[in-house]
């Protein structure tokens, strides 16, 4: 008993969080590309980012994120808008926002196309009028 035990618990605050990922987990840092675009209020002001959600099998509406933009521009085709934004922090704000885990990569079914060249005309001239 003449030993003296020191308390480990500074340890515990010494802890570095982990710098790999887990094994078929990005690193909260990776970079991701998700279906999005700008949503202008009404009587003018910055815009907001719309997250565009997917439908699921089920029906349900899910979010969805790609590791290229290939993928993105693959599954979705070349006029749709996007952000890049961490896997992490997209993660955490979908969950917060109470919606279904994050789609990594997801099979989308063949002429799935959410947004046309047309469309993206459109919108740009109606979203001109809301420009501060």
């Amino acid at each position: 008993m003449g030993e003296q035990v020191a308390s480990r618990i500074l340890d515990y605050f010494a802890v570095e969080p982990p710098t790999a990922a887990q094994q078929g987990v990005p690193a909260y840092s990776t970079p991701v590309f998700v279906p999005a675009h700008p949503r202008y209020p009404e009587g003018g002001g910055k815009p907001d980012i719309a997250v565009e959600l997917l439908r699921h099998a089920a029906g349900t509406a899910v979010p969805v994120a790609f590791t290229t933009l290939e993928r993105l521009v693959e599954a979705l085709g070349p006029a749709q808008p996007w952000i890049s934004v961490s896997i992490g922090s997209f993660t955490e704000a979908m969950r917060d926002a109470k919606l279904a885990k994050v789609r990594l990569d997801p099979a989308i079914p063949p002429g799935t196309v959410n947004w046309r060249p047309e469309d993206l005309e459109t919108y740009a001239r109606g979203a001109a009028q809301w420009q501060i």
